[in-house]
């Protein structure tokens, strides 16, 4: 039955987004799902294939062990349940890019089900998002239609490579809510190590289920399957562009067909790829060749120990710990070696939030403009919290920070050196900086009248003119300390 004749539609309908996105991520590991070769990106075209790869008759699938120890570790990270026993399927796929004509998955029984992860929404609330369920798979090869004008062409170096799909509840209610779905999981593969998250490179993709449906009705609408997503922002502009064509489609009296779409990124738009596969389509069976997984509770209790501080609870410790904002949390915490990086840093002694503040500025400034990664970056924690402290102790100004801190990529030398080598110590010297403020008061008399009778503005100016006075190195909040007491005498 359509869209249509299910609902009542009228011009003034309003509609509710209904979203579930199926997630495949290309797991870190050596070697192939079911064969003993490697899965090294770049190599020359079918190289790294086995009779197996290649479809050949009498040859054995595998199982990689790093598969189900992964799929396991995402499964826990997930809230999902274990399954003591599952099996893998057959799921017939008539392409070239998979020789022997099935791909290796599950279906009835995956081994990890019914998890979630929480999302934060825009206005500061929690969200659940359900996962359904998280299975093991292989990925087909990989067809080339523009290097030729009238053959396709086709490398298997990646049939068999090793995927986990995580499918989602449709429980996604807007663009920005996928948006920070993704973000989630993609944090989750990268600490968890299993997968490096690359969605431009591939091996983090996303097809998104869409569907609309009045506000306030509790059936689902006619779902449209959007592939070719590989950007973070491609999943939000084409969920936006796809609620957009259905409700017109509905409200010009129109039908939802259920298909599978192709994100055309250049055109901002959806096209039609084929009609949408139902799982009788891929007409599943038991795969014979490989037998249930079975997943004991030591080994279950073992992959359990080797797990690390997820993302989530990372960024709620920052929150709770070191009295992090939010919004400094989340952009420290979405990638895992950064979080490291400060938490270094603080554990040396200095305020958290001051850490933070160098961090996100100064330290993601120079790595988004140069060639460094956190890993072999040159300023150390030790280094980093050295020129911090210095500022905190105001022995040098916020801009002399940031001076020294951009001196410490290329130079050896402690925080402290270099200040006083480029002469830029703070002066806390009383007996230097108060007749600098006698003399400028003087100058200002007018304006030191305005101050008392009320334009506290003028505070900046006094400033402003002693710190032109001391070359920049008077002590700040000494000389604001100074104004307002030299001020008070002289009007006591």
């Amino acid at each position: 039955m359509s869209d249509s004749k299910i609902f009542e539609i009228t011009p003034d309908t309003e509609f509710e987004t209904v979203v579930g996105l199926e997630v495949h991520a290309q797991l870190t590991t050596n070697s192939k799902a079911f064969a003993p070769v490697s899965i090294e990106f770049g190599k020359s075209p079918n190289t790294n294939v086995t009779p197996l790869c290649l479809g050949h008759p009498g040859t054995l699938p595998v199982p990689n062990e790093n598969l189900i120890r992964y799929i396991i570790k995402m499964g826990l990270a997930t809230n999902c349940s274990i399954a003591e026993k599952s099996i893998f399927a057959r799921k017939n796929y008539f392409y070239p890019d998979m020789p022997k004509g099935y791909q290796i998955s599950q279906f009835e029984n995956p081994i990890c089900e019914n998890g979630h992860v929480m999302i934060d929404l825009e206005d500061g609330s929690e969200k659940k998002i359900g996962i359904t369920r998280i299975h093991m798979e292989e990925d087909a090869g990989k067809s080339i239609h523009d290097l030729e004008p009238h053959n396709t062409l086709i490398d298997l170096n990646r049939a068999g490579t090793p995927l986990i799909e995580i499918v989602s509840e449709p429980d996604i209610r807007s663009p920005q809510e996928a948006y920070a779905y993704l973000s989630i999981i993609k944090r989750i593969v990268q600490y968890l190590g299993v997968c490096d998250g690359n969605m431009e490179e591939g091996s983090l993709r996303c097809d998104a289920n869409v569907s609309i449906r009045p506000k306030g009705s509790d059936r689902f609408g006619t779902r449209t399957e959007i592939k070719n997503l590989n950007s973070f922002k491609n999943v939000e502009r084409a969920i936006t562009y796809e609620v957009e064509r259905q409700r017109e489609v509905l409200i010009s009296g129109g039908e939802i067909i259920q298909q599978t779409l192709l994100w055309d990124p250049n055109r901002l738009e959806t096209r039609q790829m084929r009609s949408k596969e139902e799982a009788h389509d891929y007409r599943y069976f038991p795969e014979p060749d490989i037998p249930p997984v079975v997943v004991t509770a030591d080994f279950l209790e073992e992959i359990t120990s080797e797990l690390p501080e997820l993302p989530t609870t990372k960024y709620e410790r920052f929150v709770k710990e070191f009295g992090l904002p939010k919004k400094d949390a989340n952009i420290i915490t979405e990638n895992q070696a950064i979080a490291n990086y400060f938490e270094e840093v603080v554990k040396i002694g200095v305020k958290p939030k001051s850490a933070s503040n160098v961090v996100l500025t100064e330290v993601m400034r120079v790595l988004n403009e140069s060639d460094y990664d956190i890993q072999n970056f040159p300023v150390e924690p030790v280094r980093l919290a050295s020129v911090i402290q210095l500022k905190e102790d105001n022995k040098i100004s916020s801009s002399a920070m940031q001076t020294i801190f951009n001196e410490m990529l290329t130079a050896s030398e402690s925080p402290e050196e270099l200040a006083k080598n480029m002469n830029l110590i703070q002066v806390s010297d009383t007996g230097v900086i108060e007749p600098l403020v006698d003399e400028v008061l003087d100058v200002f008399p007018d304006k030191v009248n305005e101050f008392v009778n009320g334009r506290d503005g003028l505070m900046g100016f006094f400033v402003g003119q002693i710190m032109k006075k001391s070359q920049g190195k008077a002590n700040p909040k000494m000389v604001n300390d100074l104004i307002r007491n030299k001020i008070q005498q002289r009007f006591s």
